[in-house]
């Protein structure tokens, strides 16, 4: 599968950034998840306006407190007991604060957590169904990324809004209703012009700086997409000395990075200065006022207390603002992207009235004047018609870039074609679920990867619910036994990052071995003993012919030797079919064909 070069950076390449959604519409996809845990929700709300109660009724509670301890013509009885009474109310209520505030995160812990877990999860399978042509894409670095920042923006935007904000504005409410009604209007103007002027400041000033935070973001993803391919193309790397080269492009993405940063930092002392002065200018304002209604004799020195603890209990919060209203514009901006990627549209999707593929034995497969492009401009396959019949093993062989192994992609259906129709049993493949069409479809590509797991996972990937004889079997016809055996730890043997502690013929090995575990009805190899030696290759051949019986086959084919057997050989050239028969038949007519075979022969098969 090689025809990578010729995927166009097309419109939907994943880096690019379509129209910005809004942030409403942000929170009204996540609305559904946290929905999901309705009475959590409400439950949550409940306990979070009991904490702000609670913790309103705390200043006049330390009003009362202080007044109640001022001189005053009551007995010594009084003097004890009122105080001692009030003074436990205070710590009761202080203590109802800090508990209702935790059953609040404790009863909402599972919403949140059970949130993040849907979205994670429906982001995880969306991708997976997703086109190749995505996959092929993508930066997986940067992707991984804005998953990694979307996950963690489901908590943060809940914490920072449910836990933050909306009680912040409870208490502003009781707050501003109390000042206006034990004492003039004025208290409750004060403390509304500062807390208005706080807040138009904290909004702008975060509102010009997120343009930073979002170009940190992406520098960041950059850096990370940069050394995460380096370090997946370790051993290119290090087979052209380019380890200095790799370490300059990546300190020059930290650098850019750096940059913003400072930059992000400098706003963000900009505006913790500027908030500071307005609170300690409103403050002092309300202060100055209560301390006058104390020397007129209209206010006692409770309410003065009342008042600075109402003020420090609000200004607390509101402290935080810039931060909290920062963190919550960054969380629908990473929330943002990890929604465009869930209603991404799939470019290869099931019809509406898709059905399962049904066979019994072996299929035939029908390329009926098929019709294909990458991109527009480069066809690749030109109105091509072959036929495998049920059961039988059809090759195909022809040079690089003839269009080989488009034809295994577009059976899988990773892509579909652009003219004519693909069948299986007479059924147009796109009118088939994906699902069910795989499933009857096993490969063994020329190019193996595999999982950074043990051997038997690896092997037992092609039917997850085989059992260990069974693994054993398919290793056993994959004449990987013995190796698997002769290492320490045998089956449990950790394969590293896409199979790098194999050679090349032991991944080959054991993608044979996982396809013949699955033993679909059709087989596709792909080149699928490039990588061995002549006797292992010979010794798997007969393998491979064993298993292929009763099978309908697609094999894509270089060592022309490989597939003298095969009831029909097509060979291409321009995704075209310029010569079709038998082995003999192909030598007999001293075409393409015939060449190919006396170079190879000639060579000792290349």
């Amino acid at each position: 599968m090689r025809r990578t070069a010729h995927v166009p950076a097309a419109e939907n390449q994943p880096s690019a950034t379509g129209p910005r959604r809004s942030e409403r519409d942000t929170l009204v996809a996540l609305w559904p998840y946290l929905w999901a845990y309705k009475w959590r929700v409400i439950l949550a709300l409940s306990f979070m306006v009991g904490a702000k109660l609670a913790n309103v009724g705390v200043p006049l509670l330390l009003k009362t407190l202080v007044d109640r301890l001022a001189p005053q013509p009551n007995t010594a009885q009084a003097m004890l007991v009122v105080p001692a009474g009030l003074l436990l109310g205070y710590g009761l209520l202080r203590l109802s604060t800090s508990l209702f505030t935790e059953l609040r995160e404790l009863v909402f812990a599972k919403a949140t957590e059970g949130a993040s877990r849907s979205i994670s999860l429906k982001v995880f399978a969306h991708l997976h169904a997703l086109s190749l042509r995505f996959h092929l894409e993508r930066q997986t670095g940067g992707m991984t990324r804005d998953i990694e920042r979307g996950t963690r923006a489901v908590n943060s935007l809940i914490s920072y809004s449910l836990y933050s904000i909306i009680p912040t504005l409870i208490e502003v409410v009781l707050v501003l209703t109390l000042l206006a009604t034990k004492f003039d209007v004025v208290f409750a103007w004060i403390t509304l012009t500062a807390l208005v002027m706080y807040v138009a400041f904290t909004v702008s000033v975060t509102h010009w700086r997120t343009q930073f935070r979002r170009e940190m973001n992406e520098l960041d993803s950059r850096a990370h997409s940069r050394a995460i391919d380096a370090l997946l193309n370790y051993e290119t790397v290090k087979y052209f000395n380019n380890e200095a080269f790799e370490t300059r492009r990546y300190d020059e993405a930290l650098e850019r990075l750096r940059r913003v940063a400072v930059r992000t930092q400098q706003t963000l002392s900009l505006l913790n200065a500027g908030q500071q002065t307005i609170i300690a200018t409103g403050l002092i304002v309300m202060l100055w006022r209560a301390t006058q209604g104390v020397v007129e004799g209209h206010m006692t020195v409770g309410d003065l207390v009342m008042v600075n603890a109402f003020m420090i209990q609000l200004y607390i919060p509101l402290n935080f603002l810039g931060v909290i209203y920062r963190e919550i514009k960054q969380s629908l901006t990473d929330l943002d992207k990890m929604f465009t990627l869930i209603e991404r549209e799939r470019e290869i999707a099931d019809a509406t009235d898709a059905r399962p593929l049904m066979v019994k034995g072996p299929p035939s497969v029908r390329f009926d004047h098929v019709q294909f492009a990458y991109d527009p401009s480069r066809p690749i396959l030109h109105d091509l018609s072959f036929e495998i019949p049920a059961g039988q093993t059809v090759a195909v062989v022809g040079p690089s870039g003839s269009g080989k192994s488009t034809l295994a992609r577009l059976l899988y259906r990773f892509y579909d074609v652009q003219g004519g129709r693909i069948t299986v049993n007479g059924h147009d493949v796109r009118s088939l679920t994906q699902d069910s069409l795989r499933r009857h479809i096993g490969i063994v590509p020329q190019d193996t990867v595999l999982f950074n797991d043990t051997v038997a996972y690896n092997i037992a990937y092609g039917r997850p619910e085989a059992t260990h004889d069974e693994v054993v079997q398919a290793a056993q016809a994959a004449r990987i036994h013995d190796f698997i055996q002769g290492t320490p730890k045998g089956y449990e043997t950790m394969v590293g990052e896409r199979g790098l502690k194999l050679s090349g013929g032991e991944k080959q090995r054991v993608a044979i071995a996982r396809t013949l575990l699955k033993d679909p009805p059709i087989l596709v190899f792909d080149e699928a003993t490039s990588a061995l030696d002549s006797a292992n290759e010979r010794a798997i051949q007969g393998e491979l012919a064993a298993v292929a019986q009763g099978k309908t086959v697609l094999v894509i084919a270089h060592r022309l030797s490989t597939i003298v057997h095969a009831h029909e050989i097509l060979v291409m050239e321009q995704g075209r079919i310029i010569e079709r028969g038998t082995h003999p038949q192909l030598l007999a007519q001293e075409g393409r064909y015939a060449q190919m075979w006396r170079l190879q022969q000639a060579g000792g098969e290349g």
